[in-house]
C-alpha cells in the first residue's frame, strides 16, 4: 500500500508540473482562431513540456501540423481508389499532390527566420487545402469530402491557428527584406537574372524549335532534360523559338526561364477545361511550381473557349517568381495566380469570366487587361481573388496598368456587364491602383459573387484610377471596400511592400516601380 501511495503522490506532482508548465501553451492556444483544435494537438505532442516560449510554441504547433498531414497523406495514398469514377480520381490525385506541396511548405516554415518567408508559404498551403476542396465541388462528385482524409485532419484549422501564431511571433522574427534600392528593383534577382531579363542576344542551355533546328521540339523535352542536367542551384534557360506548341507543359523546375521570341511569336497551346472532366487545377496549359521560374516573350493560351467555362492557359505556384512581356489567351480563369510571391510587368491578360485569380500575393504593373465577349448572360469580372484567412499575406494588386475591351467585345460592350472582380473567398483582397479603366467597367465597379458573402470581410481598393470607368461616385456600399485616398494606405500593395520585392527582382533585370 506504502508503494502504492508513493507512485499516486509522484503521478500527482507530475500532473501538477505538467499543468503548471503548460499552462501558457494553453494560454496561447486560447488566443487562436480554433482553441480546440490548438489545444488537442499540441498537448498529444512528445514536446509538448518544452515549449515554454512563444517561438517553443510556434515550433510545436508546426510539428503538430506536420505530423497531422503525413498521416493523412500515408493514408491517402493507401486507399484503393480504384472504384471511384474518373471525375472523383482526377480530385483525388490534385489533393494528393497538394497535400504533399503542404508538408513542404509547413517544413520550409519550420527551418525560416522570416515572417514573410513563413506567412508566404502557410498561405500557400492554405490555398492548398481550399483548391483541394474545390476540386470535387467543381466536378459536382458526391463524394463525401468532409471524411476523407484530406479533411478529416483539421489541416486547414491548424493552418489557420499557425498563420495567427506566425503573425503574433513576428517581433521574435527577422521579418522580411522591404529596402527600396536606388534603382526601383526589388533585390530579390540576381545582377544575372537581370542581364538575362534585358538583353538581346540569348545564351540558352537549351534550344526548342518545332521544326528541328534546336536540341529539342517540344518544351515538355527539353525541360525533362535540363531537370537531368541541372541542379536547380543556378539559373537555366531555355530559348523557345517561333512556333505553336500544342502541348501540356508542367515543371517543377528550381530557377528555370523560359525565354520566347516575343509575344504572338513563340506560343504554348492547349484546351483542357472542366467540362471535358479536368479540375481547374490541372486544366492549365502550362503550371510552373518550381521556385524562381521566369519567363519572357511568351504566349500562353487555352482555346477551350467561353463554353468550356474554367480553363487555365498559364498556372503559377512558384514563389519568386517573373513574368516579363507575356501574353496570357483564355476566357473564364485565364491566369491563375494560384500562391506564394509573384510579379508581371508589360504583360498582356485575355479573358472574361474571373480571368486573374488565385491566392498569391502578385503584382501586376504596366500590363494590359483585355476583356473578352462572353456568353449570352454572363458578365465579366477580371478578378477573383482566393484569400481564405485574414491573416494570408496575398491579395492581387494591378498597379499602373490598364483595362480596356478586346476587339471581340467592343463593338457589344455595352451588352455586357463587366466588373474590376468578385470576391471568390470570404477574405478577397484586391486594389486597383493609377491604372486606366475604359468605360466597359459597370459603375458600381464590383460584383457580389452571392448575396451578402464577403461584403464586410473583403478589401477591394481603388486609387487614383484614370479613365471613364474609374468614377467611384456610384460604387458599391460595401463595409469592405475602400476609396483610397492615403498615399501611405496605397503604398501597401506595391511591390517594394506587397511583395518586399526589392529583396528579389532586381536579379532578373525585369523593370519595375517599387513604389506608387
Amino acid at each position: 500500500m506504502a508503494k502504492l501511495l508513493a507512485h499516486f503522490f509522484a503521478f500527482s506532482l507530475f500532473m501538477a508540473f505538467r499543468i503548471a508548465t503548460s499552462e501558457p501553451i494553453l494560454i496561447s492556444c486560447r488566443q487562436t482562431p480554433y482553441p480546440h483544435v490548438c489545444s488537442s494537438m499540441v498537448s498529444s505532442s512528445p514536446l509538448f513540456a518544452q515549449a515554454k516560449t512563444q517561438s517553443g510554441f510556434r515550433h510545436l504547433a508546426l510539428q503538430a501540423a506536420i505530423d497531422r498531414a503525413i498521416r493523412a497523406h500515408e493514408l491517402a495514398s493507401t486507399m484503393d481508389v480504384s472504384s471511384l469514377d474518373e471525375r472523383v480520381k482526377a480530385a483525388w490525385a490534385d489533393c494528393l499532390e497538394l497535400c504533399e506541396d503542404t508538408i513542404g511548405k509547413l517544413n520550409r516554415s519550420m527551418s525560416s527566420s522570416s515572417y514573410d518567408d513563413a506567412q508566404t508559404w502557410l498561405s500557400a498551403a492554405m490555398a492548398n487545402q481550399q483548391t483541394c476542396r474545390n476540386g470535387f465541388l467543381e466536378l459536382d462528385s458526391s463524394f463525401p469530402l468532409g471524411s476523407s482524409p484530406f479533411m478529416s485532419y483539421n489541416i486547414s484549422e491548424s493552418l489557420s491557428n499557425l498563420l495567427a501564431i506566425n503573425m503574433a511571433t513576428t517581433p521574435a522574427m527577422s521579418g522580411g527584406n522591404r529596402r527600396l534600392l536606388s534603382d526601383g528593383f526589388p533585390n530579390w534577382l540576381s545582377a544575372t537574372d537581370r542581364k538575362l531579363l534585358r538583353s538581346s542576344t540569348i545564351n540558352a542551355d537549351l534550344v526548342v524549335a518545332k521544326d528541328g533546328s534546336g536540341d529539342y521540339k517540344t518544351i515538355s523535352e527539353a525541360i525533362a532534360a535540363a531537370m537531368k542536367q541541372s541542379s536547380g542551384k543556378s539559373r537555366f534557360v531555355i530559348h523557345v523559338k517561333t512556333g505553336v506548341y500544342d502541348e501540356n507543359v508542367q515543371t517543377s523546375m528550381k530557377n528555370l526561364m523560359i525565354i520566347g521570341d516575343g509575344m504572338d511569336a513563340t506560343v504554348v497551346t492547349g484546351s483542357k477545361n472542366v467540362k471535358d472532366g479536368s479540375t481547374t487545377f490541372r486544366s492549365a496549359t502550362f503550371a510552373v511550381t518550381g521556385d524562381g521560374f521566369i519567363a519572357r516573350d511568351m504566349t500562353f493560351e487555352n482555346t477551350a473557349g467561353p463554353q468550356k467555362q474554367q480553363a487555365v492557359a498559364l498556372r503559377s505556384g512558384s514563389d519568386l517568381s517573373v513574368f516579363y512581356q507575356c501574353s496570357f489567351k483564355g476566357y473564364q480563369d485565364t491566369l491563375y495566380v494560384y500562391s506564394q510571391r509573384q510579379f508581371y510587368r508589360n504583360c498582356d491578360i485575355y479573358g472574361t469570366v474571373d480571368f486573374i485569380f488565385g491566392d498569391a500575393a502578385v503584382v501586376l504593373q504596366n500590363c494590359n487587361m483585355h476583356v473578352r465577349k462572353p456568353m449570352s448572360g454572363q458578365k465579366n469580372t477580371v478578378t477573383a481573388q482566393g484569400r481564405t484567412d485574414p491573416n494570408e499575406n496575398t491579395g492581387i494588386s494591378i498597379h499602373d496598368s490598364a483595362v480596356t475591351a478586346a476587339s471581340d467585345l467592343k463593338p457589344v460592350q455595352g451588352s455586357f456587364e463587366t466588373y474590376l472582380g468578385r470576391p471568390w473567398q470570404e477574405y478577397s483582397r484586391t486594389v486597383f491602383m493609377k491604372t486606366s479603366l475604359d468605360s466597359l467597367i459597370d459603375p458600381a465597379g464590383w460584383l457580389e459573387w452571392s448575396g451578402n458573402f464577403a461584403l464586410s470581410t473583403l478589401y477591394y481598393g481603388e486609387y487614383m484610377n484614370t479613365g471613364p470607368g474609374a468614377d467611384t461616385s456610384q460604387r458599391v456600399k460595401w463595409p469592405g471596400y475602400h476609396v483610397i485616398t492615403s498615399a501611405a494606405e496605397a503604398s501597401k500593395f506595391t511591390v517594394g511592400n506587397f511583395l518586399s520585392g526589392n529583396s528579389w527582382i532586381p536579379a532578373t533585370e525585369v523593370p519595375f516601380t517599387s513604389g506608387l
